[in-house]
């Protein structure tokens, strides 16, 4: 089984994600992520899709969404992409783990975006397996709460999703 991202451009207009996520319901797929947010150009959207299985699944996927009505564009996401992931969390802040707490921050180079005497809310950007790891590192010191993107992604260099 494997993390496939799938980059779909789609008219910006009413009830197109709906059929996308509609089609993924009625064949028995799974999303694992879903993003999705208006492009350079207002009139389209661009939806990343995060899902696991083999390549035959994935080659299915892109297929069935080809047919969709309001697609402009299917392209599976290679390993010569950028991908980056948005995090919040929330950790206990304990007076005598408040030191590793801060210094795991400056390592992973997160940030601190709230802070009381008794929590402390953290923003980490970065590919997946670096906030996987942050996560685990925070455990152990009380996650009261945690919130995280799908996947946005993009080719490197000059190529687009478009071909433009």
């Amino acid at each position: 089984m494997n993390t496939f991202h799938i980059a779909v451009y789609v008219e910006n207009k009413y009830g197109v994600l709906t059929r996308v996520t509609s089609m993924f319901t009625r064949r028995g797929f799974n999303i694992d992520a879903l993003t999705v947010g208006e492009t350079e150009s207002p009139a389209y959207s661009r939806i990343t899709i995060t899902l696991t299985g083999d390549a035959h699944l994935c080659e299915q996927v892109v297929s069935q969404l080809h047919k969709l009505h309001n697609v402009k564009k299917v392209e599976m996401m290679e390993s010569e992409t950028i991908k980056r992931v948005l995090m919040l969390i929330k950790v206990r802040n304990a007076a005598d783990t408040r030191a590793d707490i801060l210094s795991a921050v400056e390592v992973y180079r997160a940030k601190v975006i709230d802070y009381t005497a008794d929590a402390m809310c953290i923003e980490i950007t970065g590919e997946p397996t670096k906030i996987d790891a942050f996560i685990k590192l925070m455990m152990p010191f009380g996650v009261l709460e945690m919130c995280r993107t799908g996947v946005v992604a993009l080719d490197r260099g000059e190529k687009t999703l478009l071909g433009h």
